[in-house]
Formats: structure tokens, C-alpha cells, sequence
């Protein structure tokens, strides 16, 4: 069963390899896109060779619609986007794949419903294919090689929509069982450090002492640490007291 929810249709037009059709459907199910249609595949359908390459998607391969022709494909579908890299002398308005899921989602959002044409390999869409489409999208890629594999575009596109749709945590930190350092963790660092370098002369000569102290607490307060961390910094100084007084 497709997953709940709506979202756009991909539909992959004339597509000439399984294996192809196999990689977008994963990249499909990577971003939680399960609606794949197919429009005339030349090596005929289904195909075992799309299933080795779909790698745990094969669901998506199961249920994919099988059409004719594009115009059969898009026929339920109010809002078309168009992927091509090429300028095709068209008067369209053209989409980054970031602004294009942006306004995928507003649309589906407002009860349109809205679909992707990705081309066959070797020459991507016809004109006649991106005639029936609202608009296009192109990918900013290197002009002296503009010609992106069919699942990289499949993925290009499914990540952005997954970016308009999902909340993306742009930053995080793993914290490997450890919380992080509380305040009072810190202050313990620091007087433990300054006890034990003091008496080992380091904050010499006097008339300095209180800025070298200073420094020191400073640093302690723009390191980012781990109550493990704190734990392990307590160790290395009793361990080097410990191995001081033994060579003592």
C-alpha cells in the first residue's frame, strides 16, 4: 500500500534500462516518494532487472502505474514539472528543483495534484513530452556536462521535496552516552587544574598570575565538553600527580 499522504507523482518517461528504473525507485523510498508511474519502458515491464537494482524498494516497482503515453500519465494531474537540461525554446517558467518542490508542496497542500517528468537516458525528454507540462525544472550543474544519470535526478528531486515536507535538522551532535558539562562541572575542572598547577609553579611570575588564571578559565568556557570529557581531563592531571610523586 502507498504510504498516507499526498505528494507529486514521478513518472519516468520511455525509460530504456531496468536497472535505472530500479536505482530511481530506491532513490524514490530514500525520500519517502512511492508514487512511480511509467510510460512505455522499451525493455517491457515488469523487469527483473530494476528489481536487483531497487535494493529493498521494490515495493514502489509493485505498484507502479504502467501508461501508454505521457498524455495518459499526466491526465489526473492538475500541476506537471518537467526535467530537462536543455533550453527547448519554450515559453515556461523554470524552477530550481528547491523553488519547484516548494511549490509542489504548496499546491498539493491547496488539493492539486502534481507530478514529475524525469526523460529516457540517452536523450532526455522530447519537446512533445515538456508540452505538456506547467513548467521545468533544471538543475544547476557544470554547463560543459549537464547530463545527470536518471536516479541522480529521481534523488535531486526527492531530496527537495523531503526538504519542503520534513523538518531538516541542518546541525546536531552525537552525544555518545555523555551529557554535556553543567556549569558546576566546570568550575570543579577549573580549581582543580589551578590547585594542582599552582603548586607546581606554573602561574610564575606572580604579577601575572591572575591573568594566566584568567586565561585558562577562559579557555575552559569556550570548550564545548562533555561530563566524560571533564571526567578524562580530572584523570590525565591525578594520573601526571600521582606519576610525579612516585618518580619522587
Amino acid at each position: 500500500m502507498p504510504t498516507p499522504g499526498p505528494q507529486p507523482a514521478m513518472i519516468l518517461v520511455r525509460p530504456q534500462m531496468g536497472e535505472n528504473i530500479g536505482a530511481a525507485a530506491r532513490a524514490m523510498w530514500n525520500f519517502g516518494l512511492d508514487r512511480m508511474r511509467l510510460v512505455d519502458p522499451r525493455d517491457g515491464w515488469p523487469n527483473p532487472k530494476a528489481v536487483v537494482m531497487a535494493s529493498g524498494a521494490g515495493r514502489l516497482l509493485d505498484e507502479a502505474g504502467l501508461f501508454k503515453t505521457t498524455a495518459e500519465a499526466v491526465s489526473d494531474c492538475s500541476y506537471v514539472f518537467a526535467t530537462t537540461a536543455r533550453q527547448r525554446d519554450m515559453t515556461k517558467p523554470v524552477f530550481s528543483p528547491e523553488a519547484a518542490m516548494k511549490l509542489a508542496a504548496e499546491k498539493i497542500a491547496a488539493g492539486d495534484k502534481v507530478a514529475v517528468l524525469f526523460g529516457p537516458e540517452r536523450a532526455g525528454l522530447e519537446n512533445d513530452d515538456i508540452a505538456r507540462a506547467n513548467a521545468i525544472i533544471s538543475v544547476p550543474v557544470n554547463p560543459d556536462f549537464p547530463s545527470l544519470n536518471l536516479a541522480q535526478c529521481v534523488l535531486l528531486t526527492g531530496y527537495e521535496w523531503r526538504r519542503q515536507t520534513t523538518e531538516v535538522i541542518h546541525e546536531t551532535t552525537e552525544m555518545a552516552g555523555s551529557d554535556w558539562a553543567t556549569g558546576e562541572d566546570m568550575e570543579n575542572l577549573a580549581l582543580h587544574y589551578e590547585e594542582r598547577l599552582t603548586q607546581a609553579g606554573f602561574f610564575f611570575p606572580e604579577t601575572k598570575a591572575e591573568g594566566m588564571k584568567r586565561n585558562l578559565r577562559n579557555l575552559w568556557s569556550r570548550t564545548p565538553l562533555t561530563r566524560a570529557d571533564v571526567q578524562m581531563l580530572h584523570g590525565i592531571l591525578r594520573q601526571m600527580v600521582r606519576w610525579k610523586e612516585r618518580g619522587d
